[in-house]
């Protein structure tokens, strides 16, 4: 099944390879000075000096990376146990998320999907990788799940239209602390903040930014 999700693209990607006997793979979220490693070189990248703005699109990255692949799954009926989750990244490679121990659950609906995803990633990987990241830059609430929200709701602009998988975000953004990030409308999903992409050089706005309103 992640062999099948991972086709959709590089975000749906979970290495299963090699990742217990790498040193370069680490426990997800990890302690604070590999992130805050990452995250200023994310920042030269940017071509931006602050660290704020790099953090939050790297846990905006991350929080893509972990609910693309398992919404994915979960939508045919196979929903991957994350609790050992890894990571590696050093600055000026890739991230890469990865298993070591590659198990899940099997679902028979959006519904009883919901009940696994959301335990497993909102408190058990998200929390926690926000947690991690306030030991060396500060986010306000709103920004960090509103990223989270952005990530989820952008992981349906990836293959066609997949009912399934929509039905599993929709019901995963009507929950705490997701809901009220952000709404679908018109034009897609508009986040009600914005994830200062805007204060890259040349970054202008994301497609969901709450600021266009």
């Amino acid at each position: 099944m992640l062999e099948r999700v991972a086709e959709l693209g590089p975000y749906f990607e979970l290495a299963t390879e090699d990742v217990s006997g790498d040193a370069a793979w680490r426990a997800f979220p990890g302690g604070v000075g590999p992130l805050r490693e990452v995250a200023r070189d994310h920042a030269g990248r940017l071509g931006t000096d602050e660290t704020r703005v790099a953090a939050s699109l790297l846990f905006q990255g991350l929080a893509a990376r972990i609910w693309s692949p398992v919404v994915a799954a979960g939508s045919l009926g196979v929903v991957p146990d994350l609790s050992g989750l890894r990571w590696r990244g050093a600055p000026g490679e890739p991230i890469m998320l990865g298993l070591a121990d590659v198990r899940g659950w099997r679902v028979g609906s959006a519904a009883e999907a919901v009940e696994i995803v959301h335990p497993m990633v909102v408190d058990g990987l998200l929390r926690p990788l926000r947690e991690a990241m306030l030991g060396f830059v500060k986010f306000a609430d709103g920004l960090v799940w509103g990223n989270a929200a952005s990530a989820l709701a952008g992981s349906l602009n990836v293959g066609g239209a997949d009912p399934g998988r929509a039905a599993i975000v929709r019901a995963l953004l009507a929950r705490e602390p997701l809901a009220g990030a952000g709404s679908f409308g018109s034009r897609g999903f508009v986040r009600n903040n914005c994830c200062l992409y805007y204060r890259v050089p040349g970054g202008g706005m994301c497609g969901d930014c709450g600021l266009v309103r």
